[in-house]
């Protein structure tokens, strides 16, 4: 079975390029998506699935290994483990640390010859093990790499903005309007006794489709002029 697992970070975010990539390389791969914003695997309830329901022979494709996991030494630990359960991992933009590829690099060792060679010869199958785990290890840690540094940019892009005077943020005792906001007022100022309608306040709900508490904040901005 061939899973294609894509993730965002928020819900403005795109997931489509995610599922379009995965599915240009295997079209038949069945797409697993969700929308989670940690760094970890904890808390991620399609992931956690996936994980329970994999099994040897089976491959997990990721459009990059951010997708799996922002975290350097959550990342490692997941892919040795689904490396050893015999799963096949994809990643579609580091296909260097593929377990296809580590495989290789596990099973590549130069054969030994029974001489004193054999001790040089063992310690560089050694050092190419341990360079294919670096490979992988890298991978991770720069994808944790870019989350630190983008929350970084972030956290100084904001604070240039406040010392520049720029309002950060919906300022204290504002209204947000938005396109839903307009259209209920409008509703309420038609319908409402309170503004020249003949529906009550309970009627005036119903008809509009609004929560009461909804409800009496909008009308409440209304009376103030908001």
């Amino acid at each position: 079975m061939i899973y294609g697992y894509c993730r965002i970070s928020t819900g403005k975010q795109n997931i489509e390029r995610q599922i379009r990539n995965i599915l240009k390389a295997f079209p038949m791969a069945e797409i697993r998506q969700e929308v989670y914003t940690g760094t970890k695997s904890d808390g991620r309830k399609v992931f956690e699935q996936l994980l329970r329901i994999v099994k040897s022979r089976d491959t997990i494709v990721f459009d990059s290994v951010s997708r799996m996991s922002r975290n350097a030494e959550t990342g490692f630990k997941i892919y040795q483990e689904l490396y050893e359960k015999g799963v096949e991992l994809v990643f579609l933009k580091e296909p260097h640390i593929n377990t296809e590829t580590y495989k290789k690099a596990l099973s590549s060792n130069i054969e030994l010859t029974g001489t004193k060679t054999d001790i040089i010869l063992k310690a560089i199958n050694e050092y190419l093990m341990e360079l294919a785990k670096e490979q992988i290890i890298l991978a991770f840690e720069q994808s944790e790499k870019e989350v630190s540094d983008l929350h970084q940019r972030t956290k100084e892009g904001i604070e240039t903005a406040r010392l520049k005077g720029k309002q950060i943020g919906q300022k204290s005792g504002s209204t947000l309007t938005t396109k839903k906001s307009i259209v209920a007022k409008q509703g309420i100022l038609k319908y409402s006794k309170d503004f020249g309608g003949s529906l009550n306040d309970v009627e005036c709900m119903k008809l509009l489709g609004i929560a009461r508490n909804t409800y009496y904040k909008y009308k409440a901005q209304l009376k103030n002029g908001a």
